[in-house]
């Protein structure tokens, strides 16, 4: 296993990223990734500043002869999604990333590799070291804790940033502009039970699972069509339901922005009813095996003996729990009449818990209409308020609308086709970009995203092309050194 991400080229990008893998920086735990930061940029000798939503924002001068230019602000987000597989032994507050050369890939083993924003991070710190480039006046923004809500995207302050261009770093395939985003809003559901003593006798436990999925980001992999293991589950337990199975817990999901790869329960089901409860298990998973076939390779749906709990859900709290995990809308729900293969409205289930008092969930809801957004809101509440649960509909931010006639989208293509022989493709994102945000605070800016190719960010198959990181690099370079000249 080759861990020599320095023997990569461009040296400094890749010298930047070893660092920041070594460094645990999941979301809200940023604090040592904002101290290597900062005293990077010092080092450089380089005006460097925190704000109070722990963003960071640095300052480099133009090169001589190039003060004319519109300033250039570069921007990617610090934190990264902590996920891994079951089997794999690691703590996101302490471990370094295990990063790895996988061929034409660096990988990580087990785990989340963080490319997504740490390539962008990485070449901002390598834009700012590098004392040989050409460029105009440069600003530097790392927002803070972008993956779990975007808060130093909503916490920056209007008038810190003074440059007239934003270039995001964060987006996933090479060759592609990004000039529009989704909005968002957060579903977080609340249903309160009282937990009763669960049947000594007459039930056996068992430890219903659901995984092999491929999960991904819920916003880019939603087109994808993948199953959702929260939404098997339930699934599941609703079609046994006519065994009297007991509900004792549930466990699915994981982060918001991730659609689900794995979901369990711990049930007990009457002792009469075993055989036929392992044979309904096994037609499950070969009825979804087969609903998503070429789309998810390795579902597995098992249930196996464990210990028996102390506690169950109530019965009736479980039906209506059931059927509200069932009936709650997921997935791609409209696409986009105006850009083929965009996704215009989604949500993800991504998240169902519970604690012995009370079960929880959670939706991300992503849509490039408000009215849409808010609709699709009202939906999901209503069905989890038919089931007695209290329903919280927050975070919402609205989308990102392009510019096609904007000045750097035709440097920026000029730009590429200099370089590369051919049209960059551009298009927008179904995901929520912090441009949206950062654009509503500093209105008239214009904007791009782009970034190298990252395949399956969020989950713990996340790799990152090597040869698409240079590529992306030396674009961004030529971008500096072309940016468009002040009015």
């Amino acid at each position: 296993m080759n861990k020599n991400l320095q023997s990569l080229s461009p040296a400094l990008v890749w010298k930047h990223f070893a660092r920041i893998a070594a460094i645990p920086h999941p979301s809200s735990h940023e604090e040592r990734i904002r101290e290597y930061i900062v005293e990077t940029v010092k080092s450089l000798g380089l005006e460097c500043s925190e704000d109070a939503a722990h963003n960071i924002h640095a300052f480099k001068p133009a090169t001589s002869g190039m003060e004319n230019r519109k300033g250039i602000i570069l921007q990617a987000h610090l934190d990264m999604v902590p996920q891994k597989n079951n089997d794999k032994q690691f703590d996101f507050l302490n471990d370094p990333i295990e990063a790895y050369i996988d061929g034409d890939w660096v990988t990580a083993d087990g785990t989340t590799l963080g490319a997504d924003n740490g390539i962008g991070a990485a070449a901002i710190l390598a834009v700012l070291e590098d004392k040989t480039l050409v460029h105009g006046p440069v600003e530097a923004l790392f927002t803070a804790t972008e993956e779990t809500g975007m808060d130093g995207a909503f916490g920056l302050e209007a008038g810190v940033l003074k440059g007239e261009i934003l270039l995001n770093l964060d987006s996933e395939t090479e060759g592609e502009l990004y000039v529009g985003c989704a909005g968002g809003m957060d579903a977080d559901i609340r249903l309160p039970y009282e937990a009763e003593k669960a049947p000594q006798q007459g039930y056996k436990a068992l430890k219903i699972d659901v995984k092999g999925l491929k999960g991904g980001h819920s916003g880019i992999q939603i087109v994808c069509q993948r199953a959702n293991a929260n939404k098997l589950l339930f699934r599941l337990l609703l079609e046994t339901e006519k065994y009297g199975v007991l509900l004792a817990s549930a466990d699915g999901g994981g982060l918001r922005n991730a659609i689900p790869r794995e979901a369990s329960a711990t049930v007990l089901v009457p002792q009469q009813h075993e055989e036929r409860f392992a044979l309904t298990v096994e037609e499950f998973e070969k009825t979804v095996r087969a609903e998503f076939e070429g789309i998810e390779d390795s579902i597995a749906v098992t249930a196996a003996a464990t210990a028996a709990p102390a506690e169950i859900i109530p019965a009736a709290t479980t039906a209506k729990l059931i059927r509200a995990i069932v009936g709650c809308p997921d997935g791609v729900r409209k696409m986009s009449p105006a850009m083929e293969g965009l996704v215009e409205t989604s949500t993800n289930l991504a998240r169902v818990v519970s604690d012995g008092k009370c079960i929880a969930a959670q939706c991300l809801l992503r849509s490039s209409v408000r009215s849409e957004k808010e609709e699709l809101g009202q939906a999901i509440a209503a069905v989890f308020e038919l089931a007695g649960a209290k329903v919280t509909l927050s975070g919402s931010y609205d989308g990102w609308n392009p510019d096609m006639q904007s000045p750097i989208l035709k440097a920026m293509r000029e730009s590429y086709s200099a370089l590369y022989g051919r049209e960059p493709q551009v298009t927008a994102i179904h995901a929520g970009l912090e441009c949206g945000i950062i654009g509503s605070k500093y209105p008239g800016l214009d904007m791009i995203s782009f970034g190298p190719t990252i395949c399956y960010p969020h989950s713990p198959d996340e790799k990152v092309e090597i040869a698409s990181v240079g590529k992306f690099y030396d674009f961004l370079l030529h971008t500096l050194r072309n940016a468009p000249v002040k009015k």
